[in-house]
This record gives structure tokens, sequence and C-alpha cells, in this order.
């Protein structure tokens, strides 16, 4: 991953609403009787029953699925000792990854104190608040008192992530690589470098999943931790090994078997690897530089089994792969604790995860033919949907079998079935294209790139890995636009249509454009004139192999990019009409608007190839399409021409691609309620199939629903997609912002990896 920008990274944060995290009202509150019900006087209703039976807290508030993220900011992640408030950031970010992967609603608390005992009583004295509680960044060796007393006193979930998030998911990793290199945990030689709280949680569970504890040498700044050093604290102490006569990494990694780092980058050399055992395995987990080099740890030998922290190289060791998951489980069975028997179940869980068929879209998102169980693929991915149900059930059964959970589940089925839909099964779908696109980065022309907002985006779009920018405009402005704002723009291909170096260009574009509409009106003249527009002049680049895809519109008319897309590229020879698809992310997954900007009052068997070219897109994205139809009718309710072109449009559907999951006329309200739909049109083909895809019997229709939706209902509009090109041409919003022309590039290379 490119090295991020300091001020990226601080206007991430500061623009819009400052933080990453807000609270959203879950009840309605519009009306005067809500807000009786709400406060006073309906509120003391639920605070007398919880003062009878405190269980029913869980029944009437977010107790059950409220987390605290603590910390005292004493040990943050490659920071060290910052303080409390200063670690807010990263307690935030732990929130927003609790949210988006399991769905839990979490506050952040930062505790102002390195005193053990007014840190213990401070969280001791909020607990009723939380279902669960999230230790993060406290140091060692008082994180493991702080641990150790509060799970004494607490009858809730808790647990210090930089402990045990560490140890499940890499003794999950450690059981598959050991089992690939066909040895058995308790004969493994293992080294530990580094003696924090990971580590000696990792050796915890490294013993737990089989390991022996004779086996393993752990090594702090000092050297190995053996029964003669007079330096050792308890936690240490009990890991020390018998005095063997060596002191140093390279002298303790001779014949491992498997080496993991917990400590600082590059102190393990290629030669030290050389020297472990056959078929080694090395976690170099320090973050974010690992103790060898993925390249190095490469080539030092062939049979090596490596994994880091790092999303840039296989085998990622990544926390996010545990804690949302496990606390899901637990909070589900409103948990008195997690114990080991629960954490050696997520462990479990991960592990044989990874043994299973890798589900397609898992395969697009990575941007891989065929991911599948071996050396490269230890553990999975973290967007794999498949955590959420296996690890949270696996977690919340071992709760139920283990004695700790207040209520039992009795249909396990049903509950990892509650999972997969509770966030929508795409919920992610701009992390897995933009995952995929990072798999293939191509070529994309910002034909406005003397604009700063498009060099901005190119900027970030090619530092992210998701595309190779060509910048075209005035070569004199791009690069006073660079200057000016100190953008690392310098080494990308500038090309501007109006320098003389590119008149032989000019003219053969031209003439290879006047070829293709010779018969159309145009002149060899003008065709040669009209390569200075930009728009034309960079369609002429994707259409001759130079450019994979070209990004315009920022700051013209959407009419002004579409007719050089249409004379340059044209449209494919398949398709019947040209349109524009709009993805609106909700918080309950992405919806798909079409047609949004091109076709203004489509025919029924027009209406009917804008479904079938919307499908083929939504299908491009990874997405099953299940499409609505949509006017002001349901099923011939209303007689009117705009009803009889939808239901024309259907019957024409319905006949020639009977596998398509589509129905209509339908109102809109009737296609996002499966409820009322089920209750009134039984028949319908869209009941229980969670309705995804709009399409709209007009222009205007479209264009102002979506547009209603981005305002009105907060909603983040991507798009146009223009569908049907030939090439993929895509046309900016008038006056988008840098993230929405970031989205857009996304979506252009997609798109190019699909042709």
């Amino acid at each position: 991953m490119a090295k991020l920008k300091k001020q990226d990274a601080l206007d991430y944060h500061a623009q819009g609403r400052p933080g990453k995290i807000e609270v959203i009202p879950s009840k309605p509150y519009s009306t005067q009787r809500d807000l009786t019900l709400a406060y006073s006087p309906g509120v003391a209703e639920p605070c007398l029953e919880i003062e009878k039976n405190p269980e029913d807290a869980y029944k009437y508030t977010t107790k059950g699925n409220l987390v605290a993220v603590i910390s005292n900011g004493t040990a943050v992640l490659g920071l060290g000792d910052i303080g409390a408030l200063a670690s807010k950031p990263v307690m935030e970010g732990k929130g927003l990854l609790f949210k988006i992967f399991a769905d839990i609603d979490v506050f952040d608390i930062e505790v102002d104190t390195k005193n053990i005992d007014e840190f213990v009583q401070t969280v001791k004295n909020i607990s009723v608040t939380f279902g669960g509680i999230n230790l993060e960044d406290i140091k060692a060796p008082e994180c493991f008192e702080i641990e150790r007393r509060l799970k004494e006193e607490l009858d809730i979930p808790l647990m210090h992530d930089d402990q045990h998030g560490t140890a499940i998911i890499s003794a999950a990793a450690l059981l598959n690589a050991v089992s690939l290199s066909n040895k058995k945990m308790e004969e493994v030689k293992i080294i530990i470098n580094g003696a924090g709280a990971s580590a000696n949680s990792c050796a915890k569970m490294y013993i737990a999943v089989g390991a022996k504890k004779e086996h393993i040498i752990m090594l702090d700044s000092k050297g190995v931790i053996h029964k003669n050093r007079t330096d050792l604290n308890e936690y240490k102490a009990f890991f020390a090994c018998k005095d063997l006569g060596i002191n140093s990494l390279e002298e303790a990694i001779k014949g491992a078997d498997v080496f993991v780092g917990l400590s600082t980058g590059n102190i393990l050399s290629k030669e030290m690897v050389q020297t472990m055992a056959k078929d080694c395995i090395v976690f170099a987990l320090a973050n974010p530089t690992p103790e060898i080099s993925y390249e190095d740890a490469i080539a030092s030998r062939t049979d090596i089994i490596f994994a880091t922290g790092r999303s840039d190289h296989p085998n990622q060791v990544n926390n996010v792969l545990g804690f949302p998951f496990i606390f899901r489980g637990a909070l589900d069975v409103r948990a008195k604790c997690i114990n080991e028997e629960m954490k050696l179940a997520a462990t479990l869980a991960i592990a044989s995860i990874a043994k299973e068929p890798v589900p397609e879209h898992i395969n697009l998102t990575y941007g891989v033919n065929n991911l599948k169980y071996g050396k490269e693929y230890i553990i999975p991915k973290p967007m794999d949907n498949r955590l959420l149900s296996e690890v949270s059930a696996a977690v919340a059964k071992s709760a139920v079998d283990s004695g700790v959970a207040r209520q039992t589940i009795n249909d396990w089925e049903a509950y990892k079935l509650h999972l997969e839909t509770k966030l929508g099964r795409y919920n992610k779908l701009m992390r897995g294209l933009t995952n995929k696109a990072k798999s293939d980065p191509k070529r994309i022309v910002f034909a406005e790139a003397d604009n700063y907002k498009i060099l901005k985006a190119a900027q970030v779009a090619r530092d992210e890995g998701i595309a190779i920018p060509i910048l075209l405009g005035n070569r004199d402005k791009i690069l006073g636009l660079i200057d000016e704002y100190g953008l690392d723009m310098k080494e990308c291909i500038i090309r501007d249509a109006w320098l003389p170096e590119e008149e032989s260009r000019r003219n053969e574009f031209g003439d290879m454009l006047w070829k293709k509409r010779e018969r159309k009106g145009l002149t060899q003249y003008e065709a040669r004139r009209i390569m200075k527009d930009r728009n034309y002049f960079g369609a002429m680049l994707v259409e001759n192999g130079e450019a994979d895809a070209m990004i315009s519109g920022l700051t013209r008319w959407y009419g002004a990019p579409i007719k050089p897309a249409f004379d340059v590229i044209g449209k494919r020879d398949e398709v019947n009409r040209v349109a524009g698809l709009y993805i609106i992310v909700t918080k309950k997954g992405p919806y798909f608007f079409a047609d949004t900007t091109m076709n203004m009052d489509p025919t029924a068997e027009e209406l009917a190839d804008i479904a079938l070219l919307t499908a083929q897109t939504v299908r491009r994205f990874n997405v099953t399409p299940r499409i609505a139809m949509l006017s002001y009718t349901n099923f011939g309710s209303t007689s009117g021409d705009t009803p009889k072109k939808v239901q024309k449009a259907v019957q024409i559907l319905h006949q020639k691609n009977p596998e398509l999951i589509v129905d209509g006329d339908i109102q809109a309200n009737f296609a996002l309620n499966n409820e009322l739909l089920k209750e009134q049109f039984p028949f319908s083909q869209l009941v229980d199939k969670e309705v995804n895809t709009f399409i709209f019997p007009n222009l205007a229709s479209g264009n102002i629903a979506y547009k209603l939706m981005q305002e009105l209902g907060n909603a983040e509009a991507i798009g146009p997609v223009l569908m049907g090109l030939k090439k993929p041409i895509h046309i900016l919003q008038l006056g988008s912002s840098i993230r929405e022309i970031v989205n857009m590039t996304t979506i252009a290379v997609v798109d190019a990896q699909g042709r």
C-alpha cells in the first residue's frame, strides 16, 4: 500500500462531521407523541421494568448490542504511549470496524489514568451501560492485571484485543500452516520474538491448540527468556525455558519450525531463515514493517509458509478477522464473559473456513482466479462474509456449552442465516470493488486534469493502487496545480492535445474519426480540428488502446462528453440502447437505479433492453440483480400508458429471459417492503427476493429518485455508470466531490477489467 499523505489523513478525520462515528436514533421521533414515548413521561415505564428485573435492560435499551472500546492510550500500535485523548481517533476507528463488520454499536471511552486501580474502578463503574467491553492499546504488564481484575469483577464479555485478537488469528493460521507442512503441533519448535501482551497471549493460545510449552522459546529485547535470568516479571517468567546456552535470535532460530515475530521490523535476516527446519513457518507480524520483508522471506527459501500483518501480501494476520465476530456471538447469547473455550472456538472456526471452497465473490474481490487452501491462503480474507456467520455462531455455541450464556439459541442454522443477512449481503460493495480494481489497475484518462479535484482524485487512485492515471489537459496549468497544492503527480503521463508535439497524433486521430463518420456529415478538416477537444482526444486514446477507460464531466454538463463517446467509441453491437446507472449506497446496502441519465421516455422494448443492460452491469459488480420494474401502479391496479408500457416490458423479459428475477408493474414501496408485497401480491416473483435493482419508466422519475435519495436519504450516489458502450467511458456528475471521482475511477477500472 502506498504511503498515506499526512494531510489526506487529517482531512479524512476533519471534513464534514469531525470524527468517524455518530449516534443515530433507532425509533421514530417526528411527533410529540414519539417524544413523550422516548422521554418523559413514557420513558418511565421501561425504567420501572428494569428496576424490577435488570435483565430487561437487554429488552428495552441498546445494552445488548453496545460495546465500549476503552483505552488509556499507553500502547497505541506504532505510536506508543501517546495518552488517552490522542488515542481517541484509534478507538473511533475500532468502533467503525465493529459496526461495519458485525453491526455492533460502540461508544469509545478514553480513560486518562495510568493507575491500575483508577482504571479498573472507572471501567467497573460504567460497565452497567454496556453489553461488552473491548480493552485496547494498554501497555504490558499493566494490561494483564487490568484484564484479570475486570474479568473477576464484571459479568459481561470483556477482552483485551491486543492480546487475544492476535493470538486467536495467528493460532488459526498456525494450525493450518503446521498441517500443510505435514508436521504436528505437539512436535514443532516455536520461536516467539517479543514478550509483550500479544506475545504472552499468543504463546498461551498456541499451547491451547496443541503446542508444547517446553518447545517454545521466547525472546525480549535482552535476548532469550530463560530461568537463570533475574529480571523477569511473572508473565515472562511463565515462559522461561531452561538455560540452553543461547541468548540471541540468531542462535535460537536454528532448527526451529516456527518463527512468530511480535517485535520490531527488519530484525530477521534471510540467513537466519535459511537455518530453520525444513518447511518452516514464519509469521512476521510487526506492523507496518515486518521482522523480515515478504520479498526477502520468499527469496530465502522455496519451502517457507509466510504471513504478515499487512494487507498487500498473502496470509494477512489481522485482528479484524476475530474481534467483531467474537463479540457478536458473545452478545447474542448474553454471555457473562469471553472465556478460553470461546476463544478456542473462534480459532478453530477461522482455521476451518480457510479449508472450505472459497466463494466466487471472494475471488472476484481479491482479483484472483482460484483462491484455495494452501501456502498462500492459510487464513480467510477479511472480506469473507462467512466470518460473521461461522465465527459468531461458533463463539455463541461455545458460550452456551461452557455454561456462561444467559440465553440459548435453539436453531443454529437459522441463527447463521440471520447473521448472513444482518448487514445486507452486499453492504461492502465499494470495498470489494476497490480490492478488485487494485488486483489489476488500468490506465485511466482523466480528461479534465487541469482541475484540482480531478488531480487530487487521480493521485488518490494512483496512491491506492487503483488506477494508472493519464492526465489530459493544459500541461502548464496541470504542472502549476501540482506545484501549488504539493501534489506528487509529476511522474504521471501528461497529454495536452493543444501542444505542437501532439499535432501528428491529433491528425491521426482525426483521420480515424473521419473514416468512422465520413458518411455522417463529418469532413476530414473538421475531424482533425475537433481532436483539440479533450473529450474527443481522450476517447481516441481509449479507442486506440493507449488507455483503458476515460473519466470526464466534472466541469461540463452531461451531454458535452457524451457525444464524443458515441462518435468515437460507439455502442456495443449486441446492445440496442445506451443507459445510465446510479449505485445508491445506503445503510441497508447498495441499490441500482436505471435509467437515470439517457433515455427520456423509453418504449416497452427499450425498457426491457435497459433492464437487461442493467442486469449485466450489476452482475459485473458481483451482485445478483433482483429487478423491480417501477410504476405508479401495482400489477395493473390502474390503467394508463405508463403501467401498460411497464407491463409489456415485463412480459418481454419473462419470455426472453426467464432466468432473470424481475417483476412489475410495481410501486416502489411494495418493491422495498417484502411483508407488504407478500401480503398483497404473494404471486410476485419478487416476494422474499430482497429487491436491489429498480428500472424507472422514464428519465424524469429515475433522475428525480436518485437525487432525492442522495439528499434526503443521506445516501451515497455513485455514478452515473454509462452502460452499453464498446469501451469504458464514464461521465461524472457536475461538481462531483473528490471521493465521488475516486469511486467512479474504481468503477471504470472494474469495468475495463470486465472487458
